[in-house]
């Protein structure tokens, strides 16, 4: 079994549990995170397992990605950031393309990109208290990866104006807007993510798996397309004025004063 800094695994019944665990960090997603999660999927998808339970360590899910480390980012090169961008949309997109069901089960805020993590499964169960939001905009950056897979569960509408604003909504507004598929206790979070899981088990692996791949293979083509134009995007805004000053605000605790105003004055 592969030994693991910032990710858990736990293999028991049919059912493999992937933790982030980085609860000091509200686990959020530093390269070795997103490259270890990478990996603990593509071992999923080849072990005895018939479905996939993702959760995360501590008070949180996920924040998103790790702000200290992306203020470091100014010192990287054009092909660093794009490499960047090229991991994240490569754990997204195994994610959605994971050819066994994987059940996301949300124990607190999830957030940018640990939106994403929690709601491009097949099921996402959340505690009401969670809270959902892709918030780049506040900070400078953009959600391009996030956009695409968005666009496909709640439309152009939703996805503008949720991107637009960067706001964050509770977790019976993401139930109500079908980002989540049951509210659970807290306390009955991982009990009913395992009875669900319990449940799959009984179905083909089979047929779920082509029901899955069929899935997939609807959007591939125009999938490859977007988030080709989307990793570009996002690399590119990393190395931007606005992103800077957003992420040095953010870690600074301070309202952005950003760049691009002053420089249309």
């Amino acid at each position: 079994m592969t030994h693991f800094h910032h990710i858990l695994t736990k293999s028991e019944d049919g059912v493999k549990t992937i933790t982030l665990n980085r609860p000091d960090k509200r686990n959020a997603l530093c390269p070795l995170l997103i490259e270890e999660l990478t990996q603990a999927l593509n071992e999923a998808e080849t072990c005895d397992c018939g479905v996939v339970i993702l959760t995360g360590a501590g008070p949180a899910f996920c924040a998103g990605l790790d702000m200290e480390h992306l203020a470091t980012m100014k010192a990287h090169t054009a092909e660093e950031n794009r490499r960047d961008s090229e991991n994240m949309a490569r754990v997204l997109r195994t994610l959605y393309e994971f050819p066994k069901p994987v059940i996301a089960a949300v124990n607190g805020p999830a957030i940018a990109g640990g939106m994403s993590l929690a709601t491009i499964p097949d099921f996402t169960l959340a505690i009401p208290e969670a809270k959902f939001g892709y918030t780049e905009v506040k900070v400078g950056f953009v959600p391009a990866i996030a956009a695409s897979f968005l666009l496909r569960q709640v439309g152009e509408l939703r996805t503008r104006e949720l991107l637009l604003s960067g706001r964050t909504m509770k977790a019976q507004e993401a139930f109500d807007l079908g980002l989540v598929t049951q509210i659970v206790n807290a306390n009955e979070l991982m009990e009913s993510a395992r009875a669900l899981a319990m449940c799959l088990l009984n179905n083909s692996p089979q047929a779920m798996q082509q029901v899955k791949r069929l899935l997939a293979e609807h959007s591939r083509q125009r999938l490859d397309r977007e988030l080709e134009a989307a990793i570009a995007v996002n690399a590119q805004q990393r190395s931007t004025e606005d992103f800077r000053e957003g992420v040095q605000a953010f870690l600074e605790h301070r309202k952005p004063e950003w760049p691009s105003l002053h420089a249309r004055v």
